[in-house]
């Protein structure tokens, strides 16, 4: 690994960096170039951000698969195989020796957090400035497991936010910390490199490594860790900015509306954080993720799909290749495959809808059409896919928490398109010679 933070991944990537030199304000204008800039497929760094001296925002940091690519030190073509065998393995951290780059501690009632933080407010119905891009850091509270993920935090004030909490192992941790009526520690870290963002959408079942080892085998290089001063807690020692505190038992605040993922606004009661301490570096990098653009379609799709991927690898012989449909919230997939029978097709298409619970809609093709090409896809469902054959449809599954089709349901149903040609001459995909 040739970059160890943030800083060091921009430099790697200066060809594909546009540098943004005229004032913008985090509120709104920021986001706004960003999802402008999502087709260049470039990562974007804001250099004067108004009312912030000491901050530059970084966006659109895995704004294509080049980049992650990058990110990783593989290839476009390799990137899925690299990301699937090195999630699995493990390398664990290290304490880092020596004094970490964060030069400002922030204590107590000092602690205002858009005095300090470029923090975006993305959509114009957003209730509140948010956090997109924290990795939320914990401990279950009998200290057998750690938690990484990324969560959505709004401010409520000036160190208080409220962090959506929808999914395990941080609901256990929650529940489990309310139960014996004591807050839960966390710590946010922003603007950790590119590795340890990669790990934290990892999917790791029972038995698999932390999500720090996974940062390490990302990156072919063991992470450094250096302990919080407030909360017993390690956090990469070359993070931009470290937020400590507790999430306080038994307290539910509404928060949002908020533009998710899904390119719809989604409120919730969620639990509140108090920010203790923050400690950050005299000039900072602030990572700026904007929901539903095209840089979160390609976490999702190294995350969420090649995990799916995998895992239907390992169950049937002939699936060749898999992509979550971009601007769909890993709602919806493109599935290809090589020599399967209508009835496997079938059993795929129950096994991938039920394995992931967010995924809605799978459309299963033959190996000749490219399931990242829009056009070859909607080929093969309008001259290969019969309704009355051909689907699928499932009920009484888990939903996901953001899909608004839902309405608010833990269950909902799902649909599979088999796109195939069955082997039948009649659907040859014509071809120069």
């Amino acid at each position: 690994m040739s970059y160890r933070d943030l800083r060091g991944y921009l430099q790697k990537i200066d060809d594909d960096l546009i540098r943004v030199e005229e004032p913008l304000d985090p509120q709104f204008e920021v986001a706004a170039l960003l999802r402008e800039a999502q087709d260049t497929g470039c990562a974007v760094l804001f250099e004067n951000v108004k009312g912030y001296d000491r901050a530059k925002i970084a966006g659109n940091l895995f704004g294509s698969r080049k980049l992650a690519a990058v990110a990783l030190e593989t290839t476009e073509k390799d990137l899925a195989k690299t990301y699937i065998e090195r999630k699995v393995q493990g390398l664990p951290p290290v304490d880092f020796k020596g004094a970490p780059p964060v030069q400002q501690v922030v204590i107590g009632e000092d602690i205002d957090l858009l005095k300090e933080l470029p923090i975006l407010t993305h959509h114009e119905r957003d209730a509140a400035p948010y956090i997109t891009s924290g990795l939320v850091v914990a401990k279950d509270p009998d200290g057998t497991k750690g938690a990484l993920g990324i969560h959505r935090m709004m401010v409520h004030g000036p160190n208080r936010l409220g962090m959506l909490a929808a999914t395990p192992p941080m609901t256990h941790f929650i529940a489990n910390a309310e139960r014996e009526k004591r807050p839960l520690e966390v710590a946010v870290i922003l603007g950790a490199d590119p590795a340890t963002i990669l790990a934290s959408v990892v999917k790791v079942g029972p038995g698999g490594p932390e999500k720090f080892e996974t940062a390490g085998a990302l990156r072919g290089l063991p992470l450094e860790l250096c302990r919080c001063k407030s909360v017993d807690l390690k956090v990469p020692a070359f993070a931009e900015v470290i937020l400590e505190g507790r999430i306080l038992p038994g307290i539910r605040e509404s928060e949002g509306p908020f533009g998710e993922n899904s390119g719809n606004y989604f409120t919730n009661v969620s639990p509140v954080i108090e920010i203790g301490l923050l400690t950050r570096r005299e000039e900072i990098l602030y990572p700026g993720l904007c929901p539903w653009t095209r840089e979160v379609d390609n976490l999702l799709s190294l995350a969420a799909g090649t995990e799916l991927l995998s895992q239907l690898q390992a169950l049937f012989h002939g699936v060749v290749d898999l992509e979550m449909e971009p601007g769909t919230c890993g709602f919806k997939a493109i599935c290809s495959v090589s020599g399967m029978k209508s009835t496997e097709v079938r059993r795929l298409i129950y096994h991938a809808l039920s394995i992931d619970r967010r995924l809605k809609v799978l459309t299963v093709v033959d190996d000749d059409v490219n399931p990242r090409d829009a056009r070859e896809v909607s080929w093969a469902l309008a001259t290969r896919f019969n309704p009355e054959r051909d689907m699928v449809m499932m009920t009484g599954l888990e939903g996901y928490v953001i899909d608004t089709s839902s309405a608010g349901s833990a269950e909902g149903s799902k649909v599979g398109f088999d796109a195939t040609s069955g082997g039948g001459s009649a659907f040859e995909k014509i071809k120069s010679p």
